[in-house]
């Protein structure tokens, strides 16, 4: 092998492509030589000779890096016959006469091509091991064999990636292109740049990672683990990483594995080989798989298990790789005082901005990158300054509305929790107002504590340390309890308005299951992706999954009682505010009702109530002709039918161009009516035309 010594010029891409030329020039001479031979059987071939004449003046040059082909022989850990022979089906693919001088060589024009035995023929230093399997050449799929002859005449090619690596070109593994993309934290627009960005907390698993990572044992690498619910500050950690060991970064999609095990196999070897030619670690996104998907799981169990260069996986919950060493590691939210600090530092030292950044802290607990995105989505909605001078953003701490730059902070802040809760509940917006809220002044005063209670969460536990003595317990939760249409639904969307928090209805057909765990792991879904936002959650008709409790009997039963015991374990640890509504407050067992903080019941409102509700229930806009709020309120129903009745008689006074009267009304009831499967009486609808 010709020795290697550094760069000699400043353009590293032409000597590479000179030293690869002369190196080609070698191979050429080699079998020009074998074919005169073959006519002339006083030819010699010298080797030594051709490398004195070809690199003569080897030793002047001067590497700073080392040519492609010389980097590649020592990673893979090539032979001199297996660089010879990886050089010979390079050729084949850069010089259109090589083909010829091929099929000279074997005394037939259709074999012109490279073989074992052609390379056998030519040079020194045979190696019978490059014909194996697990050859470098073979093993890592440096060539490939053709297949329909013997081994020593079968046809052989260079891999394209491996040829374009020879030639400097940066490249990327054709058939990986769309299962592996590059991360990268520098190209990221919303990760920390480098170690220093991370918060401690975050900071110290990065330091460890990069050790692990880099320190290859006996038995290979350690597997690294990063679980939590935080994809992006796992990402963002996992990148820093591989910054601090110089490596690159390429992460991979569990769901796109495929199942059968000669597809994974050639799966990991070909990203085996790109992982080594381009320096790169693998992360292996698990955090969206289905844990019930069992083709899926041993998919990813023999994934792992095979996959012998460094590798994080990321989930939720904890793997058990089987057959190779690993370590776990718990990556949470930064804390409040880190998330506090990074706040401040994205946003500058205005100290008329201190206090909005402990606002929002209270109230949202978001991840490095998603509050290096709020700010920058901020500043940009404030006439677009200029990028933040070393930091991420734009230019917070100049601007001179503070007011509306809180109020965009806020906002941008709300739409980066939207996107992990988006595709589990339904976010409810109707802007209602107390005004159009009817009920006894007790129960109104009621959810205004609810309000105060959420809004002061921060000073109250942290500034003025409650927090600190009792762990549990720090959830706001409260339960809403009346018939159908008491106005449970709106109470809750006027506290979101309030509060300017997003609401979300929670689906408990879509979150119950009668696979025992599956409860457990989609309330869990729903709470940590509320967590970031402070989403106020509403678990609608909550009777289905919090009913009494029954005697344990059975596994199922057993099963239900642990379902309820983990959901009053998360409201309790909620950092937002959790809604429970309820048609029959009975039904709820009553050690679940001592751990809720707030019981509203909302009763059915009497005949009071419902004219003014029907007073309020018509937009100013909306043209009204004799309508009687007296008459009206003595139909027996709750607030949400009164609204049924008057959105339909608008549509068909709108339909017949004329104002909402009474008649539109009176038709409007009598459908409501049949749909609640109810008699309409004579004395409701007495004098109404």
């Amino acid at each position: 092998m010709v020795p290697i010594k550094s760069l000699r010029t400043s353009n590293w891409l032409e000597d590479n492509q000179e030293y690869l030329g002369r190196s080609l020039d070698r191979v050429r001479l080699l079998l020009q030589q074998k074919l005169q031979r073959q006519l002339n059987d006083d030819a010699e071939i010298v080797p030594e000779e051709i490398d004195r004449e070809l690199f003569e003046d080897e030793i002047s040059w001067q590497w700073q890096t080392s040519p492609a082909l010389e980097q590649l022989c020592e990673t893979f850990g090539l032979s001199d016959f297996d660089r010879d022979l990886l050089l010979l089906c390079a050729g084949m693919e850069l010089d259109r006469n090589w083909g010829n001088l091929c099929a000279g060589i074997h005394g037939d024009t259709q074999s012109n091509y490279p073989t074992f035995g052609l390379g056998l023929d030519i040079f020194p230093n045979k190696n019978w091991q490059a014909l194996t399997a697990n050859s470098p050449l073979r093993r890592w799929r440096l060539i490939s064999v053709g297949a329909g002859n013997a081994l020593t005449t079968a046809p052989l090619r260079i891999e394209e990636r491996v040829l374009h690596y020879l030639m400097g070109a940066t490249a990327f593994e054709e058939q990986l292109r769309f299962i592996v993309r590059p991360f990268s934290v520098k190209a990221t627009r919303f990760s920390p740049l480098n170690i220093a960005d991370l918060p401690p907390s975050h900071r110290q698993i990065a330091e460890e990672v990069a050790e692990i990572l880099g320190n290859e044992t006996r038995e290979g690498f350690t597997l690294v683990q990063l679980c939590g619910s935080d994809v992006a500050s796992k990402r963002s950690l996992a990148g820093v990483a591989c910054e601090l060991l110089g490596w690159n970064l390429h992460i991979m999609a569990a769901d796109v594995i495929p199942i059968h095990a000669n597809d994974i196999a050639e799966l990991i070897q070909l990203w085996e080989r790109e992982a080594i030619l381009s320096n790169s670690a693998l992360l292996l996104d698990c955090d969206e798989i289905d844990s019930n998907d069992l083709a899926r799981e041993n998919a990813i169990a023999r994934m792992i298990e095979n996959y012998h260069q460094p590798l994080i996986v990321t989930s939720r919950d904890r793997r058990h790789p089987r057959q190779r060493p690993f370590v776990t590691f718990d990556v949470k939210q930064p804390t409040p005082a880190e998330q506090r600090l990074l706040w401040q530092n994205a946003l500058g030292s205005d100290t008329e901005l201190n206090g909005y950044v402990n606002k929002l802290v209270s109230h949202f607990n978001l991840s490095v990158p998603e509050i290096y995105a709020a700010c920058i989505k901020a500043g940009k909605a404030i006439a677009d300054p200029p990028p933040f001078q070393g930091g991420p953003g734009g230019d917070l701490e100049n601007n001179q509305d503070n007011n509306e730059l809180g109020d965009r902070l806020w906002d941008a802040c709300r739409i980066q929790a939207r996107s992990r809760m988006e595709d589990l509940a339904q976010r409810i917006d109707s802007g209602n107002t107390w005004d159009d809220l009817v009920l006894p002044e007790a129960q109104r005063n009621t959810l205004r504590e609810i309000v105060s209670h959420v809004r002061q969460r921060g000073k109250v536990y942290e500034t003025w340390g409650f927090g600190g003595k009792n762990e549990r317990g720090l959830g706001i939760s409260a339960l809403f309890a009346g018939s159908s249409g008491t106005g449970k639904t709106m109470a809750a969307d006027i506290i979101a308005q309030q509060l300017e928090l997003d609401l979300y209805r929670i689906d408990l057909s879509s979150i119950i299951s009668k696979y025992i765990g599956e409860t457990e792991k989609n309330l869990r879904k729903v709470f940590d992706a509320a967590e970031a936002g402070g989403s106020i959650l509403l678990f609608d008709e909550a009777d289905a999954l919090f009913g009494k409790r029954s005697e344990v009997k059975d596994s199922h039963d057993r099963h239900a009682n642990i379902e309820v015991a983990y959901l009053l374990q998360r409201m309790e640890a909620y950092r937002g505010l959790a809604i429970l509504t309820t048609n029959i407050k009975s039904a709820l067992d009553s050690a679940f009702l001592r751990r809720i903080r707030f019981v509203v019941q909302f009763p059915f409102p009497d005949l009071n109530q419902r004219k003014e509700i029907w007073q309020r229930i018509f937009p100013p806009q909306t043209p009204t002709e004799g309508l009687d709020y007296d008459k009206l309120a003595k139909l027996n129903v709750a607030g949400g039918n009164i609204r049924n009745v008057a959105l339909n008689a608008a549509f068909m006074a709108a339909d017949a161009g004329e104002p909402v009267m009474m008649k539109h009304i009176l038709v409007a009831a009598r459908s409501e009516c049949m749909k609640l499967e109810r008699v309409l009486t004579d004395s409701e609808i007495k004098g109404w035309v």
